[in-house]
């Protein structure tokens, strides 16, 4: 048997908001945006070089959803993007406006911080001892 997670919902108040976030300042690929509907579209992103989970953009459609934007998990890190290069990615997101909330530090399982998307969700931005 042999299953992945081939995508994650994340809700944002705004498809074009989210679309310009991810693929400008965290310079994620637009892997998909198809019109499903007036008021639905099917948006999928990916990290530079991934070819594994993408981040499923699902626009809030109603107030339950919308009080979920930015708080998914509690307020907890929710997502965590590996890099194979801790210095340069971190440094690169600084200069495109990223907001950290945890400077980087040294944990036994590699080198981490933690930073926000455009509706406040915490990320860890990680690179892993191998």
């Amino acid at each position: 048997m042999k299953q992945c997670i081939a995508q994650i919902a994340l809700v944002v108040a705004d498809y074009d908001e989210a679309i310009r976030f991810y693929t400008e300042k965290l310079l994620f690929t637009l892997v998909e945006d198809t019109v499903l509907s007036p008021e639905k579209r099917w948006v999928l992103v990916s990290p530079p070089g991934s070819d594994g989970t993408c981040l499923l953009l699902a626009k809030a459609n109603n107030a339950e959803q919308a009080a979920a934007i930015g708080h998914q998990t509690g307020g907890r890190v929710f997502l965590f993007l590996e890099t194979d290069d801790f210095d340069r990615d971190y440094t690169a997101m600084l200069q495109r406006g990223i907001e950290f909330t945890r400077p980087p530090a040294e944990e036994p399982y590699g080198k981490v911080a933690v930073f926000k998307d455009l509706y406040g969700n915490l990320w860890d931005l990680v690179q892993y001892k191998r």
